[in-house]
């Protein structure tokens, strides 16, 4: 006898009748009623021949039949659902991009952007990593980063995002903020820096501003953290306009007099040489370059 389609579901519900050796359990565990599990498995009883089920008044148990059916069906359902799995786990695998970048740039620029970049590819995922050692990109690891730099890593490829720029910053309550006239005023406030390979001395430098000691107060590892101190009155800090923006935006910090510096470094989109990007990364490459252009 070939198996036809049709058989299919009084399959399955059997499977789960014989592994619950209850037509209750079964039913419960498939959204049906007792009695449609009985039509089932008395349909697939007469298709075959046999019968599946001894039944008597504490419930049923299965007949050598049964067993034989049930083993091999649990099998198959077992082997089907292990295929499925995995199809599913690969469409997922193709549709996740693994983005590592710093936690400053994230917090205050990636982030507010990514909705933009979610309503555009609702079918994408994206999984930031915002640690601060140096990532490796091997099989496995991250599809492409997002740098601050000269522009050239061994081994990957390097593609501009934007520049940056540098600028003093301080909160409307900070105390003296209306007393603020000049750059040379800033050397009375407390000042905050990072651990950027630009500060405090060379945006004093750019100002031609000489003989006084410029003293950084307050340290910070994350630019992000620095901001965020200055944000809440703690002293001034040397922004950098990428990282700042939505600081400004708000009004929470607001740009001292002085010049603009130009950042010693860029962004950078980052990515292993050796290897093309998967469509899913290379889509949101090209949508993280038209932000930085944007």
């Amino acid at each position: 006898m070939t198996l036809r389609a049709d058989l299919l579901p009084a399959l399955a519900v059997f499977e789960s009748a014989a592994r619950h050796q209850n037509f209750t359990h079964a039913a419960e565990e498939l959204h049906l009623t007792s009695s449609a599990v009985s039509h089932h498995v008395r349909k697939l009883e007469s298709r075959l021949g046999v019968s599946l089920f001894q039944r008597h008044a504490r419930g049923v148990s299965l007949t050598a039949e049964g067993r034989l059916l049930a083993d091999a069906a649990g099998s198959a359902l077992a082997d089907m659902d292990g295929v499925v799995h995995k199809l599913r786990t690969q469409g997922d695998e193709q549709a996740r991009i693994r983005v590592t970048t710093l936690h400053s740039l994230s917090y205050t620029w990636l982030i507010p952007r990514l909705p933009d970049f979610s309503q555009r590819h609702p079918e994408l995922r994206v999984h930031l990593d915002t640690e601060i050692a140096l990532t490796r990109f091997d099989d496995g690891g991250p599809d492409l980063g997002i740098r601050y730099g000269p522009g050239h890593w061994p081994g990957l490829s390097a593609r501009l995002l934007m520049d940056d720029d540098l600028f003093p910053v301080a909160s409307p309550a900070l105390p003296g903020f209306g007393e603020i006239h000049a750059p040379v005023d800033l050397l009375r406030h407390r000042l905050i820096a990072d651990h950027s390979r630009q500060g405090w001395m060379d945006w004093f430098r750019a100002t031609d501003t000489h003989g006084a000691p410029v003293d950084e107060h307050h340290t910070f590892s994350d630019t992000s953290d620095a901001l965020n101190a200055a944000a809440h009155g703690l002293g001034v800090a040397l922004a950098r306009r990428r990282i700042a923006e939505p600081y400004l935006a708000s009004g929470r910090l607001v740009r001292l007099p002085g010049p603009l510096l130009k950042a010693r470094w860029s962004y950078y989109v980052v990515y292993p040489a050796h290897r093309r990007l998967r469509p899913a990364a290379s889509r949101f490459v090209d949508w993280l370059l038209a932000q930085g252009q944007a």
